[in-house]
C-alpha cells in the first residue's frame, strides 16, 4: 500500500511541477523545478523515501523515452544532417569517454579509471527536452535545434552502450581489448539496430491482425504501442545486443514506416495523447527521483570525504566545476574542428557547420545542457559488484553527474539567452507560408477528386441520387476549398475569411453540446447516444481548435 501511495504522490507532483514552472514571476525550467520539488519532498519534514533499484529504473525509465526521441525525430532532417549528427554522437561521445575520462581519473582521487569512463559516458548524452524548457520552443534556430535533436537522440544511445561496457569490464563479465571492444560494439549496435526495425514490423503486423480480427478497438492497440519499447529492449537485450539501440530504432522506425499512418484514427488520436502524457510524467519521474535522491546524495557524499582522508569536500564541488568547464571546451574545440575539416576538406558539399559564426558554435555548445539519461544512466550503475563488494567511488560518480546536470542547467538558463539575443529563431512566418502552400495544393487536389466523384456519381444508375441534390452539396463542399486554394491570391483576406468560418463553427459546436447534455438531462436520449454524440463533437472541436492554434 505504501508503493502505492508513494506513486500517487509522485504522479501528482510532476503533474503539479508544470503548474509551479508556468506561475513562478521568474523563468526557472522545469528540470529545475522537479529537482528542487524532490529534494523539498525528501526533507525530513516531508520524509518521502523512495526504495532505488537500478536496473528497474534502467528498464523502466530509458526505454520509453527513447523511444518517444526517436519517433519525434523527423527522418528527413535526420538524414540530412546524418554527417553533423554522426561527428557529435559518435565522434564527440568517444572523445569525450576517454579524455574527460582520463580527466576524471586524474582528478578526482578514489574514482578508477573504469569507474572515471563510466562517468564520462553517462555525461556524454545531451538532453534537447531539458533545452527546450531552457529557452523555449522555436527559440534556437532551426539549423542548429534540427543537428541537437539528432545529437540528442543518437548519443543517448552511444552514451549509454559505452556506460554498459565500462560496468560490464568494472563487474569482470568482460574483459576489454581495443579490438574486442570495437568488435562488440559493432555487434551490439548493429544487433540492436536491426532488432527495434524488426519488432516494430513486427508490430506492424500483428496490428493489421488485431484490426482485422477484433475490429478498430483503440484500447488494445495503444497497450500494445505503450509495450513496444519495452518489448524492444528487452528482447534485444535477451540475445545480446543493445536494447537501448533496439528501442531508438523502433521509435524511428515506427514514424518512418506507416504503421501509425495506416492505423485506425482512434488509435492514433488515443497513441498520440497518451504518448504526450507518458514522455512529460516519465521526464518528470525521472528528474523528481534526483530531487528525492538528493539529500541523500549530499549526505553520503559529505559523510564519505569527510570519512576519506584523500577527498575534501570542496574537492568535490570544484571538481563539478572543472567537469562541466572540460566539457564545454571539448565540445566547443570539436565543432570549430568540424567546421575547419568542412571548410579544406568537404568544399563541394560543406557540413552545416561551414556556416556557422563563433556566436552560433557558442549557443550549439552550451545548448548542450544535460538532463534525464544523464541522470538515468549514472542511477542505474550497480549498487554492488558481482562479489559483492560496494561498486567503488558510486556515491562519488552520483553526486559529480549530479553536479554537472545542475550546472548546465543553470548556465544554459543564464548563457543562452544572451548569446541568442538578437539571434532570429525559427521564422514562423515560413511556417505560414509552407501552411498556405500546403493548403492550397490540397484544396486543388480535392477540388479535382470531387469533380470525379460527382462524374462517377452522376453516370452510376445504382446511386439513384436526385441530380439537383448532388449538385448543391458539390458546389457547398467545393466552394469551400474553392476559397481555400485562392487563397495564394489574398492571404490576408483568405485567412480572415477562414478564421471568422472557425469561430461560427465552435460557437455552433458548443451550442450543439449544450443542447445535447441538456436532452439527456430531460431524458430525451440515453447516456449511450449521448456519450457517442459528443465523442463527435470532440474529434470536430479538437481539428477546429488546433487549426486556431
Amino acid at each position: 500500500m505504501e508503493i502505492f501511495f508513494t506513486i500517487l504522490i509522485l504522479t501528482l507532483v510532476v503533474s503539479l511541477s508544470g503548474v509551479a514552472a508556468r506561475i513562478i514571476p521568474f523563468q526557472i525550467p522545469l528540470p529545475l523545478v522537479q529537482i528542487a520539488t524532490g529534494a523539498l519532498l525528501a526533507w525530513p519534514t516531508f520524509g518521502l523515501h523512495v526504495d532505488f533499484d537500478p536496473e528497474l529504473f534502467l528498464v523502466l525509465f530509458i526505454p520509453p523515452l527513447l523511444f518517444a526521441d526517436g519517433w519525434k525525430t523527423p527522418t528527413s532532417e535526420f538524414l540530412h544532417h546524418g554527417r553533423e549528427i554522426i561527428g557529435l554522437a559518435l565522434v564527440l561521445v568517444l572523445i569525450t569517454v576517454v579524455g574527460i575520462g582520463y580527466l576524471i581519473y586524474w582528478l578526482v582521487p578514489g574514482i578508477p579509471l573504469l569507474g572515471a569512463f563510466a562517468l564520462a559516458a553517462v555525461l556524454s548524452p545531451t538532453d534537447a527536452v531539458a533545452l527546450s524548457g531552457i529557452v523555449g520552443e522555436g527559440r534556437i534556430p532551426k539549423k542548429i535545434m534540427s543537428i541537437l535533436q539528432g545529437e540528442a537522440l543518437m548519443n543517448d544511445a552511444s552514451g549509454l552502450v559505452s556506460l554498459k561496457f565500462a560496468v560490464a569490464v568494472a563487474m569482470g563479465t568482460m574483459v576489454f581489448t581495443v579490438s574486442g571492444a570495437t568488435i562488440e560494439f559493432l555487434k551490439v549496435a548493429i544487433g540492436g539496430l536491426l532488432a527495434g526495425i524488426a519488432i516494430c514490423w513486427l508490430y506492424g503486423k500483428s496490428l493489421r491482425l488485431l484490426s482485422r480480427w477484433s475490429g478498430d478497438d483503440p484500447a488494445t492497440q495503444t497497450v500494445l504501442l505503450l509495450l513496444l519499447p519495452f518489448a524492444s529492449y528487452l528482447i534485444a537485450e535477451h540475445i545480446g545486443v543493445s536494447g537501448i539501440l533496439a528501442a531508438v530504432a523502433a521509435g524511428m522506425t515506427i514514424s518512418r514506416s506507416g504503421i501509425i499512418r495506416q492505423a485506425p484514427l482512434a488509435m492514433r488520436l488515443r497513441a498520440n495523447s497518451v504518448w504526450h502524457m507518458l514522455e512529460f510524467v516519465f521526464n518528470g519521474m525521472v528528474f523528481l527521483m534526483l530531487g528525492l535522491q538528493l539529500p541523500g546524495i549530499l549526505e553520503i557524499s559529505i559523510g564519505q570525504a569527510n570519512a576519506d582522508p584523500n577527498v575534501d569536500l570542496w574537492m568535490l564541488f570544484a571538481s563539478v566545476a572543472l567537469i562541466y568547464a572540460a566539457l564545454m571546451v571539448v565540445r566547443f574545440g570539436w565543432l570549430w574542428t568540424m567546421q575547419v575539416i568542412s571548410n579544406r576538406l568537404l568544399k563541394k558539399k560543406p557540413m552545416e557547420f561551414t556556416h556557422y559564426s563563433t556566436r552560433e558554435l557558442l549557443v550549439a555548445s552550451f545548448a548542450g545542457v544535460r538532463g534525464a539519461i544523464t541522470l538515468a544512466g549514472v542511477l542505474s550503475i550497480p549498487l554492488f559488484l558481482s562479489n559483492g563488494e560496494p561498486y567503488p567511488a558510486r556515491y562519488e560518480l552520483v553526486f559529480l553527474a549530479t553536479g554537472v546536470i545542475l550546472v548546465s542547467l543553470v548556465v544554459g538558463v543564464i548563457l543562452l539567452p544572451l548569446l541568442l539575443r538578437g539571434v532570429a529563431g525559427t521564422d514562423k512566418s515560413e511556417h505560414r507560408r509552407e501552411e498556405l502552400m500546403a493548403k492550397v495544393v490540397m484544396a486543388e487536389t480535392a477540388i479535382e477528386s470531387l469533380h470525379k466523384m460527382e462524374e462517377r456519381l452522376v453516370s452510376d444508375t445504382e446511386e439513384n441520387i436526385d441530380a439537383d441534390l448532388l449538385k448543391e452539396v458539390s458546389l457547398r463542399v467545393i466552394g469551400n476549398l474553392r476559397r481555400r486554394a485562392d487563397g495564394k491570391a489574398d492571404l490576408e483576406r483568405s485567412q480572415y475569411a477562414e478564421n471568422l468560418e472557425r469561430r461560427f463553427r465552435l460557437t455552433a459546436l458548443r451550442a450543439e453540446r449544450g443542447e445535447l447534455y441538456h436532452l439527456r438531462a430531460t431524458q430525451k436520449i440515453s447516456n449511450e447516444t449521448m456519450q457517442k454524440l459528443l465523442h463527435d463533437l470532440d474529434l470536430l472541436e479538437t481539428l477546429l481548435v488546433e487549426k486556431e492554434s
